[in-house]
């Protein structure tokens, strides 16, 4: 399944797919298009989630691995996604419905907010496990996000947190059943109703200059 959206009354819901959900060139645009039809029919506020076994397992070293020569591009493709939701211009939040590793995790953290199943599925960054150093982009963002303390021990050692060590963590702001987890993320963003994109926009850039600039170097 490629990636959808649907409308809980005036809530977008994006569901990343019933797969892996790993960030292909083709699965990256599908996306950007549903982020820009979510913004033109008037949502107030943005959840995404998966179908599945996986939220998402980020990168698509499969591609990468055959388009060598389009590595360079490729990150910058995956760090432009990471930029645009850290500044999307309304309330997001990620309903981590599954296994989120490596950049899918990152995906997730550029949300406002995290709420994450409490029966399965790991939160985790294995780039230490995998010896993929974090681009300074990638950096920037998870520690824009988790605490000092929080942030050394999910980027050195391959933590894989469940929903009660994420939420201690600070990884998620809440756990929920499979069944109640939409709802949930849904219910943390509804209340704030609907802001002005534009004004929004703009704080969140202002908020996070310094990550957007890290994620839109050219060097990956």
């Amino acid at each position: 399944m490629t990636p959808t959206l649907g409308f809980e009354n005036k809530i977008a819901v994006l569901d990343l797919g019933d797969d892996e959900n790993r960030f292909s060139p083709d699965w990256l645009d599908s996306v950007d298009k549903l982020l820009d039809q979510a913004l033109s029919e008037g949502a107030h506020a943005l959840v995404t989630t998966a179908t599945g076994k996986f939220y998402s397992n980020g990168l698509d070293l499969d591609w990468l691995g055959a388009h060598t020569d389009k590595a360079n591009w490729y990150v910058q493709q995956v760090q432009s996604l990471f930029a645009r939701m850290l500044t999307y211009p309304m309330p997001t939040v990620a309903a981590v419905n599954g296994h989120a590793f490596g950049a899918g995790a990152m995906l997730g953290v550029a949300h406002d907010y995290r709420v994450m199943r409490d029966d399965r599925g790991y939160y985790c960054f294995p780039e230490v496990d995998i010896n993929i150093p974090f681009t300074e982009g990638m950096a920037a963002l998870i520690q824009a996000k988790l605490s000092p303390a929080s942030a050394v021990v999910a980027m050195t050692t391959g933590r894989r947190y469940g929903g009660s060590d994420a939420l201690a963590a600070g990884l998620v702001d809440a756990t929920a059943s499979a069944e109640a987890l939409t709802t949930k993320a849904i219910d943390i963003v509804a209340p704030i109703g609907p802001k002005n994109p534009g004004t929004l926009g703009s704080i969140k850039s202002t908020m996070f200059a310094s990550v957007v600039t890290a994620l839109r170097t050219e060097r990956p």
